[in-house]
């Protein structure tokens, strides 16, 4: 992403627009996943599951199986390797790598069409093309990867469930990340039959790997956001604004620009900047406004753009009753990825 000249620049002042070829073309990995690997994920020796789900998605990329010896001895009749559905369904916690290897097959696996986006980018695309056009656009292609696919709304969840269900048959093959195994989406926050029925049909489509493990966004920093106060804001911002563009918003005015611009288009929003910075930052009393900043926060942290805040610390903007609530992995997922925003540097 380039970098827009030196200065200081106000997100609530960007009204971003993008057009369906636009959104296509960014059907690919964030920048900090490419290079991501199979053989650059980190695994925790701790936590079996790591190595277990990585050999699993090198076989569904079409890597090598295990080696003779692993299965029992070079002489012994090779055991037959079960048959894999179409596609898998990484579930497990928030920083555990799951992106880094949803990545990491969008690289390895020799397609000759795959995209790769976030849930929020491919349900915005159907509403920017229609479903039908959708339908086609991606009919014969290998690979779709799914980040985060996460319910906010129940009419978007069923829009890709169907749109799973026309290119399975097609020969796509399908992979999905999340906080929630397929089969329990929708958990504590819709009961409408019709939608638990999309859920469980889409649920056939995946198998289901479980990723266990510990942040490791948490393992290098501390556990809070970094707050400024006035000054060290005002130091910070006026440093960075002379090498690049800082952005400069007060908190509740961002959040309720937010609330004007599709979450697909954040990307653009944040396009160019180098390192944000949110002035007076108060917790949320309104879930809607919650979820979007949420949605603010993957874009950020997907292009890695550092935060200066001063206020309430990031890590305590979600109250209690929100985290106890339907939405707690991602609002966790938020206050992980944002404390390591806030910890990091800009780049010279």
């Amino acid at each position: 992403m380039s970098l827009a000249p030196a200065g200081i620049a106000h997100l609530s002042d960007r009204h971003p627009q993008v057009s369906g070829a636009e959104m296509v073309a960014a059907l690919v990995p964030p920048p900090q996943f490419d290079g991501a690997t199979f053989e650059s994920y980190r695994v925790d020796e701790n936590y079996p599951s790591q190595q277990e789900a990585k050999d699993l998605l090198v076989r569904f990329s079409g890597g090598a199986s295990a080696p003779a010896s692993a299965r029992g001895g070079l002489f012994r009749r090779a055991k037959r390797e079960p048959q894999m559905k179409p596609g898998v369904y990484l579930d497990g916690g928030f920083g555990v790598g799951k992106t880094h290897l949803l990545a990491s097959i969008y690289h390895a696996m020799p397609a000759r069409r795959k995209y790769f986006g976030s849930f929020i980018e491919y349900t915005a695309l159907v509403g920017a093309m229609g479903y039908q056009k959708t339908v086609e656009l991606f009919r014969g292609a290998d690979l779709l990867c799914i980040d985060e696919f996460e319910l906010d709304d129940p009419g978007d969840t069923m829009v890709m469930t169907r749109l799973i269900a026309e290119l399975v048959p097609t020969g796509t093959k399908l992979a999905a990340t999340s906080n929630t195994p397929p089969n329990a989406l929708g958990e504590g926050r819709f009961a409408a039959q019709d939608f638990l029925r999309e859920i469980h049909a889409m649920a056939e489509h995946f198998q289901t790997i479980r990723i266990d493990g510990t942040d490791y966004r948490q393992r290098a920093v501390d556990g809070h956001a970094v707050v400024l106060d006035a000054t060290e804001y005002e130091s910070e911002m006026a440093d960075d604004a002379s090498a690049r563009s800082a952005s400069d918003d007060d908190f509740g005015t961002l959040v309720r620009h937010l609330a004007t611009v599709h979450p697909s288009r954040y990307i653009r929003l944040i396009e160019g900047i180098g390192q944000i910075g949110l002035r007076d930052v108060i917790p949320f009393d309104d879930q809607s406004a919650a979820l979007r900043f949420v949605a603010f926060v993957d874009r950020a942290y997907d292009a890695q753009i550092p935060v200066r805040a001063t206020g309430t610390p990031l890590d305590q903007v979600f109250s209690e009753e929100m985290l106890a609530g339907g939405y707690r992995k991602k609002y966790l997922r938020a206050v992980s990825r944002l404390v390591a925003l806030t910890h990091s540097s800009v780049d010279a």
